[in-house]
């Protein structure tokens, strides 16, 4: 590589080479004195072209103030600032492989100014975070498997559980009388914690006094007198609602009586129709029937559904149901009623267990769904908490309310009445 190719020919008044002044180098300067000729010039180190940067001082724009730099004579300590920073940048161009050590120009202060290298010789002062964020791009490590939860008390469940079914086995076999009690203990503590909660959460009144006396007096009239009596207990019970509210302001009449002739349909009379079951010849037996085969549904869909269940039955209304929850209380309610018209019910015969079973299985599926409407809509988890691990009464009830008159009225078609 020749000189010529690097723009330093010798001679004065060329371009291309640098050459010390007072203030630093200055371009297009040949140097003057005996040490430098041709000869000596092919054995120095050409030096790039570069262009021409504009001077410190005169009246120039400054780039941080924007204003008139003042011309005249530099500060010493500003003009070896400015000297060392043009001669470092100008170093740096010719020479960007080389490193320049004994420069330590990092940082330096001045009055109206301050200057920081950014040349990448300089050594950086990276600040390290003291909690560094991993890369988004970084493999994250995989979450730990969660062991599924049944979100409720298990031990405490199965519990209350057997405690309640000995009790309603011991009052159902051996004084019906008790078993009327027990219903209608239910249903008082049902309306009751019904009731409590629309006052709670929507603020409507739907008076208790008229509703539990109503209720209790349903159940009873149903026993004795049948679907005759439950229906007139009903209509009663209805205008007790609408007499007792009267005695209160004007304000919310309409939506209390409302509430409150559907509470006393929902809780007391839906219940009535267990005690038209015990009515029957077999009366126990039925009775029986209609509580495994709600029982067996739900413990199906339960296990079904925990264990296997990916498909969701009606998300909006309760997230916890699947599909497949679904066909396990189909499966195991059918092959549980087979098991119960064959062995228990006078005259019944599997098939028809099969067909109750089915009917069960969406009776207490839709039970179940309406009153998870209610209390989504009440903006709650349990209607109470009396039983533990199973939240309130009306909780246990809301798969059976619904079933018991879908139970009495096929068993009435396959078996007769009596």
């Amino acid at each position: 590589m020749n000189d010529s190719s690097w723009g330093v020919p010798p001679g004065a008044g060329q371009t291309g080479y640098w050459g010390p002044t007072e203030h630093g180098p200055v371009q297009g300067a040949a140097p003057a004195g005996p040490a430098y000729d041709a000869q000596q010039a092919q054995h120095t180190r050409p030096m790039p072209i570069v262009p021409d940067l504009p001077a410190y001082g005169g009246d120039q724009d400054h780039q941080d103030r924007g204003t008139a730099r003042p011309g005249g004579p530099l500060l010493h300590d500003q003009a070896f600032s400015d000297q060392a920073l043009s001669h470092r940048a100008l170093s740096h161009q010719a020479f960007p492989d080389q490193a320049f050590p004994d420069q330590t120009f990092a940082d330096h202060t001045f009055p109206d100014r301050t200057f920081r290298d950014e040349t990448p010789s300089a050594q950086p002062r990276a600040e390290v975070p003291q909690n560094p964020e991993p890369m988004p791009d970084a493999p994250q490590p995989a979450p730990a498997p969660q062991k599924k939860n049944a979100g409720r008390d298990l031990g405490a469940a199965i519990g209350v559980g057997v405690g309640l079914g000995a009790v309603i086995v011991a009052s159902l076999f051996f004084v019906k009388a008790a078993f009327i009690g027990v219903i209608a203990v239910a249903v008082v503590v049902g309306l009751w914690e019904l009731t409590r909660r629309l006052d709670e959460r929507k603020g409507i009144k739907a008076p208790l006094v008229p509703l539990a006396v109503g209720g209790a007096a349903m159940v009873v009239a149903g026993y004795a007198r049948g679907a005759e009596g439950a229906w007139v207990a009903m209509a009663l019970t209805a205008l007790a609602v609408l007499v007792w509210r009267m005695t209160e302001p004007p304000e919310g009449y309409l939506k209390d009586v409302t509430a409150g002739v559907f509470a006393a349909f929902y809780v007391p009379f839906l219940a009535t129709f267990v005690a038209m079951m015990l009515t029957a010849d077999d009366g126990p037996q039925r009775v029986l029937t209609f509580l495994l085969l709600t029982v067996v549904s739900d413990t199906g869909a339960y296990a079904i559904g925990w264990r296997f269940g990916k498909h969701k039955l009606a998300p909006r209304i309760s997230p916890g149901k699947t599909r497949e929850g679904l066909l396990g209380a189909v499966a195991f309610a059918m092959a549980a009623g087979a098991l119960c018209m064959e062995f228990l019910i006078d005259g019944g015969t599997w098939w028809q267990g099969l067909l109750l079973g089915l009917a069960v299985a969406a009776t207490a599926t839709l039970g179940d769904l309406g009153e998870s409407m209610i209390k989504r809509d009440l903006g709650i988890k349990d209607m109470g908490t009396l039983l533990p691990g199973h939240g309130g009464i009306m909780d246990r009830l809301d798969s059976l309310l619904p079933t018991a008159p879908v139970v009495w009225l096929l068993m009435v078609v396959f078996v007769g009445s009596g």
